[in-house]
């Protein structure tokens, strides 16, 4: 089961909101795009095991494996500096 933080659905309604501002049409496009790669998480990207991250065009999704569970932790964008802190 995946579920998505609180700081993540915040994280995808601002990507969202940055987005439309543009284009409705591709900030859709972008949310579901980024949905749709959560229900394919694979490969572990950093040395903790239980987290992980996918990249979905220039943003960075984080996640943590818990049990049988997936927690969404947030969405950064691939430029923004990141200090692990999550």
């Amino acid at each position: 089961m995946v579920i998505w933080t609180d700081p993540a659905i915040k994280s995808l309604k601002q990507i969202h909101d940055f987005i439309a501002t543009d284009s409705k049409y591709y900030a859709t496009e972008t949310i579901d795009k980024i949905i749709s790669k959560s229900e394919q998480l694979i490969v572990p990207e950093i040395n903790d095991k239980t987290i992980r991250e996918i990249f979905i065009y220039s943003y960075r999704l984080m996640y943590q494996i818990k049990g049988d569970d997936i927690y969404i932790l947030t969405i950064i964008h691939g430029k923004k500096d990141f200090d692990g802190t999550l």
